[in-house]
């Protein structure tokens, strides 16, 4: 997003997100206006019908997400100037090798076919948000113990980052949902799951040596952020394909386990930087 919009300073750019997504990146430098997607089903005409109302009159899209959805939407929107897999869009991603490759290289690849060459570091200043509350020590870990709660099998035992966290010689700090409190529990720590919002979980993981954690969402935040990341992956995700980047494309340190179950407190121990 930030290689798009230094590519086009001059232009009014417009992001389609998802709900949840809508006010983290109206926050950022890099969009004139947030639209929210619905994802209407095709049954949903009106749904349907307001989507291509919020397609219509673009010059450029770039579709970052090259899914078979949003690949639908070259034709609602019009067929404009497309980047992505969209069957006939002017700016395909051509790489036979992009179901098989990370995702950080598959976008770069995307937008190199588009013309846009370089992708440096994004300036995440912005990403801030009010963590005086939290009463936070000078130096300590956090540990992110959650994973989406249909993927049980991504999740390394609360009772083994318990055992992690005595091992650290510092404070810990547990981050999650609010749903995630009785890992937190079962951790110790400071708990502070469910009482982050995007900004300020972006403070917290600022201010640590390091973090933690499953193959989840909170850990690629802190990887962007330029955390040193100990990143658990099972067999259920290839880190390879999905492993959390560093701002500068940097990969943290994986530690792998065909069940996380069997991820030995020792092997993290050992892989502490």
């Amino acid at each position: 997003m930030a290689a798009i919009r230094a590519a086009h300073l001059g232009a009014r750019i417009t992001l389609l997100t998802t709900r949840p997504y809508a006010g983290l990146l109206g926050a950022s430098p890099w969009f004139d206006e947030v639209r929210v997607d619905a994802k209407p089903e095709g049954g949903n005409l009106p749904g349907l019908w307001r989507l291509k109302r919020q397609l219509a009159g673009f010059d450029l899209v770039y579709d970052l997400q090259t899914s078979g959805r949003s690949s639908r939407y070259f034709a609602l929107a019009g067929r404009p100037r497309w980047s992505g897999v969209a069957r006939g869009c002017a700016l395909p991603h051509r790489d036979a090798r992009r179901d098989f490759i990370h995702t950080r290289e598959r976008l770069e690849g995307q937008l190199r076919d588009a013309g846009i060459v370089t992708l440096p570091p994004p300036d995440l200043s912005w990403l801030a948000g009010d963590v005086s509350g939290f009463c936070l020590p000078a130096r300590y870990a956090v540990l992110v113990p959650g994973a989406a709660p249909h993927r049980p099998e991504k999740r390394f035992p609360a009772e083994k980052f318990a055992e992690v966290a005595r091992g650290l010689g510092m404070p810990v700090v547990v981050v999650g949902t609010a749903g995630e409190h009785d890992l937190a529990r079962a951790i110790g720590g400071i708990d502070l799951t469910g009482r982050t919002d995007f900004f300020q979980l972006a403070s917290v993981f600022r201010g640590a040596a390091l973090a933690i954690g499953n193959d989840t969402g909170p850990m690629h935040l802190a990887a962007a952020l330029g955390v040193r990341c100990i990143a658990l992956f099972s067999a259920a995700s290839d880190p390879a394909l999905t492993a959390p980047r560093g701002p500068d494309g940097g990969w943290p340190i994986i530690l792998r386990a065909p069940n996380l179950q069997d991820l030995a407190v020792a092997q993290v121990l050992a892989a502490l930087p």
